[in-house]
């Protein structure tokens, strides 16, 4: 399977817009998790755009920026892995390795040129503001968003248009006279989702909130294992019974992070009211106080 000319206009389009979003519109599509879906929608393969689009997510989770700093742009590399996984039947976790990461962080590239072609606009905006020419600003802020745009969609265009044989034959390499490296490749994309939940635990106060860790992995194994036998059990029930439904599922994750945010809200009010009592306490003392001209 080709990628299609039309998905290709569909993918770029998505690739110049999510910088925007990501900037400025804030409607939360300019995450991977929501360009592997896209994607994986546009090329008919939903599930390899959320395996991809997934574990892109879970690599960058620790990962920000700060001031002007540039990052990896995790959503154009799954978007182009999503693309030629699906086009070529290359293997998910082969693409995220071999497509996605790479890409992503090539991509940090053309963030700097984006930022460096946006500084021209930002100049003629201050040059109108002495000229007082309201129309003239207004332009050119909306050019500046051109520059952002054209920086994400002009090389998955060209990615797509022309990089399909040449992934094509990396693909063929991998899977036969380096297949070593290819089995590698895959075990590499398997271990990321790791790497990006050990850099935020990096960076989130774990020590101090260490119960409430082990808290929630006890839950998250336990319901599980729960789940999971249940699971197995209604399969082997519909197994023996025809007119048993088998309408088992696994445990929803949303289960499970509506008992971390009861915990995060139980915490969060219970930090919150500790500075008023203080204050209060504080106020209490003060009022309680008398001085020695009052004896």
């Amino acid at each position: 399977m080709a990628v299609a000319w039309w998905q290709i206009i569909l993918l770029t389009l998505y690739a110049g817009y999510q910088i925007l979003d990501e900037l400025q519109v804030y409607t939360g599509l300019a995450q991977p998790v929501f360009a592997g879906l896209i994607a994986g929608l546009i090329m008919g393969d939903v599930t390899t755009g959320l395996i991809i689009g997934g574990s892109m997510q879970l690599t960058i989770l620790g990962v920000g920026t700060f001031g002007g700093s540039s990052r990896i742009d995790a959503n154009s590399g799954t978007v182009l892995a999503t693309a030629f996984s699906v086009g070529i039947g290359m293997n998910p976790e082969q693409a995220i390795a071999a497509i996605a990461v790479p890409v992503a962080g090539l991509m940090i590239q053309m963030d700097i040129l984006g930022r460096f072609a946006n500084t021209f606009f930002a100049h003629r905006i201050d040059a109108k503001i002495e000229e007082m020419d309201y129309k003239g600003i207004e332009r050119n802020y909306l050019m500046g968003a051109l520059s952002w745009s054209l920086s994400r969609a002009i090389p998955v265009l060209l990615a797509l248009s022309f990089g399909g044989s040449f992934v094509n034959s990396i693909v063929d390499v991998l899977n036969n006279q380096l297949q070593w490296l290819g089995d590698g490749l895959s075990v590499a994309g398997a271990v990321l989702p790791a790497v990006g939940f050990a850099i935020l635990l990096r960076y989130l106060p774990v020590k101090k909130h260490m119960p409430y860790l082990i808290l929630g992995f006890v839950i998250t194994a336990l319901f599980t294992t729960v789940f999971g036998n249940i699971q197995l059990l209604g399969g082997s029930v519909a197994g023996v019974v025809d007119d048993f439904a088998n309408n088992f599922t696994g445990m929803p994750m949303l289960a499970i992070a509506l008992i971390g945010f009861a915990l995060a809200f139980r915490e969060y009010k219970r930090t919150s009211e500790t500075p008023k009592i203080q204050q209060f306490n504080g106020s209490a003392s003060e009022e309680g106080e008398i001085d020695d001209d009052e004896i």
